[in-house]
């Protein structure tokens, strides 16, 4: 059996961008562990989420597994990519049930991975959550997106900060995209300019950097990721 480099988990492991990460950890000898509703057969651990249970149970449910899980190891990173897209402004019909389903997908997710790194991350670990460019300013034809993902970008500087409650040295820093080159935003969008995408692989290769002390941003980092002629930059914010 090949020996474990290092251990990873990844909040939203099954989603286009989770899975790309899981599969670029997998394939360096990484154990990863996937969080999320539905399992990732890549991944060496599942840890489910109920989608029906509360934040909190959600919360006490997820460290549960994972500590059973780790048995006591510490991990390298933890990975939050969870969320989802819904519009909306004020004056739409599911403007309370879009903005309520982008807090649950977006800061339900990054506050657990919080509590997750607190517990589980190595001394010197890195956490990496998931903001918008757009979130940066006003979004008033996706009101509930664009609340969720300021939630997260104050989140990650809450957690930057020393006093917060993390293992030492770690860093916490959150990536800002503003399209993914996904399957899905293909299917939807498909007459649209894709040279303006970011590639999930990139992300995943962001993410590899870290975890072996590569390019490691400045602690609290917000990351805009900026992609023209299919070139991604990162611009802090």
């Amino acid at each position: 059996m090949a020996t474990i480099l290092g251990r990873v988990l990844v909040y939203g492991g099954k989603g286009a961008l989770g899975s790309t990460c899981v599969s670029k950890f997998k394939s360096n000898n990484w154990w990863v562990g996937c969080i999320d509703m539905k399992p990732n057969d890549q991944a060496d651990a599942n840890i489910i989420v109920k989608p029906e249970n509360s934040w909190q149970e959600q919360q006490i449910n997820i460290l549960e597994q994972i500590t059973n899980i780790l048995n006591g190891e510490k991990v390298d990173g933890v990975i939050c990519v969870a969320g989802g897209w819904a519009g909306g402004n004020a004056a739409h019909k599911d403007f309370i049930k879009n903005s309520d389903l982008m807090w649950k997908q977006s800061v339900w997710s990054s506050v657990i991975a919080g509590s997750i790194a607190a517990y589980h991350l190595k001394e010197g670990g890195f956490l990496s959550l998931t903001g918008a460019k757009a979130a940066l300013a006003e979004t008033p034809g996706m009101i509930g997106y664009g609340m969720a993902k300021a939630a997260v970008h104050q989140l990650t500087k809450s957690l930057a900060d020393k006093e917060s409650g993390l293992p030492k040295n770690s860093l916490v820093t959150a990536i800002l995209p503003i399209t993914l080159d996904t399957p899905m935003n293909r299917k939807w969008m498909s007459t649209a300019d894709t040279s303006t995408w970011t590639p999930l692989e990139f992300i995943a290769d962001l993410f590899w950097k870290w975890s072996q002390g590569q390019d490691r941003p400045v602690n609290g980092s917000l990351l805009q990721l900026i992609t023209k002629d299919n070139k991604t930059e990162l611009i802090t914010a």
